[in-house]
């Protein structure tokens, strides 16, 4: 695929679009990854003239406003329950999308989704299908969720007419599990300017003396691992713990009661108060053990941070040699040692740092990926 945007109009048709972006909480982006993505592809395709369309939760977004950045925004309502409101959403959202504002393209998001993706189909919709990481090997879901995932994985493989996976090696596991060929398009990231330090001073930080962690407070994310390795570090530096989650409470609760006096909770942290944080910590841990291309690793490296990151395949691949790893097998253990390690070689930690926003800028940004599914967009029309 080409690498600008100017290169695949050359080999494209340059008719606009009408563009459904389906599968998500919706945007702006306040959540998770995935709506950051959303906002990132669908504001730049408004951009190079297409028409997008972005299905919003009601109980999910911050506001009810038609558009946002140009995109149409289209709320719908849904169940609120842990295991229904992703699929029936996407379910509705897609009846309207089809009987009601009729599209070009519809791009899905999360292999769960993939029985609407089908219907889609059906429906002569053309459809690409980002199927994130591997959602069935989530510690979170029981046993027939679980059944149900790996079902919708392996109709992700089918139901589209292109599937995307987001690392190298979520699309060799398609590739080896289901025989079947996807196109990889990972996650983008920017390299924001400095920005102020109100937020720090709100939560007590002093800049580079925090070790930080993003990220939805679930076990796969391995929140416990890293406040369970920083006990074990004789530092004045603190511990910051941004993020929550839905049905997570108890979780939630036993990670602040184990954790000692240095650790900050800020909860939910979007925005202005999020980069603060992002740009001036010491260190960003992610120690999260399963998924695909993690956003929050891309948006750590383009700020300019040194990370730290549990030694899951994707992550490697995602940090190459600008960053540094742990053996999650090991957990606490060596995670604690080497957050030792980095405290120690605070020149090593700069370097990274460098290193982390140089493979942002010249491996993933946003609109090199934009090309990528504006390409696609068209080719499933061919």
């Amino acid at each position: 695929m080409n690498d600008s945007h100017e290169n695949s109009k050359t080999n494209c048709d340059e008719r606009s679009l009408r563009i459904a972006l389906i599968g998500t909480r919706g945007i702006p982006g306040g959540y998770s990854g995935f709506e950051t993505a959303v906002e990132e592809i669908g504001t730049r395709m408004v951009t190079r003239g297409h028409d997008v369309t972005v299905y919003c939760r009601t109980h999910t977004t911050t506001s009810q406003d038609s558009t946002y950045k140009g995109c149409h925004l289209v709320y719908m309502s849904t169940i609120h329950n842990k295991y229904l409101d992703t699929i029936f959403h996407t379910f509705v959202s897609t009846l309207h999308m089809c009987f009601i504002n009729r599209v070009d393209t519809a791009i899905y998001f999360i292999a769960g989704n993939s029985p609407l993706v089908l219907l889609a189909r059906m429906l002569r919709i053309k459809t690409l299908h980002n199927v994130d990481g591997l959602d069935s090997k989530r510690q979170k879901w029981p046993r027939m969720a679980k059944r149900y995932l790996r079902f919708a994985e392996w109709l992700s493989a089918r139901a589209p007419n292109i599937t995307v996976t987001d690392s190298r090696e979520v699309q060799k596991y398609y590739k080896y599990r289901f025989g079947r060929n996807s196109v990889f398009i990972p996650y983008g990231a920017e390299t924001p300017e400095p920005v102020g330090t109100e937020f720090l001073e709100k939560y007590g930080l002093s800049p580079r003396e925090y070790f930080l962690f993003v990220g939805r407070l679930v076990p796969e994310n391995c929140a416990h691992v890293l406040i369970e390795a920083f006990s074990r570090i004789e530092t004045d530096k603190k511990l910051v713990i941004v993020g929550s989650a839905s049905y997570a409470d108890d979780y939630i609760k036993s990670l602040e009661k184990s954790a000692d006096p240095r650790v900050v909770f800020t909860g939910y942290l979007f925005g202005e108060g999020y980069h603060q944080l992002s740009r001036n910590a010491y260190v960003f841990v992610v120690p999260t053990e399963v998924g695909g291309t993690h956003p929050v690793i891309l948006e750590a490296m383009g700020s300019g941070n040194c990370v730290l990151v549990n030694n899951h395949p994707p992550n490697l691949e995602v940090i190459a040699d600008a960053g540094v790893s742990f053996d999650g097998q090991a957990g606490a253990d060596d995670l604690s040692k080497k957050m030792v390690e980095l405290l120690e070689n605070p020149e090593i930690v700069e370097e990274l740092r460098r290193k982390a926003r140089l493979r942002v800028e010249q491996e993933y940004s946003w609109d090199s990926i934009v090309d990528k599914y504006e390409e696609l967009s068209y080719k499933v029309h061919k």
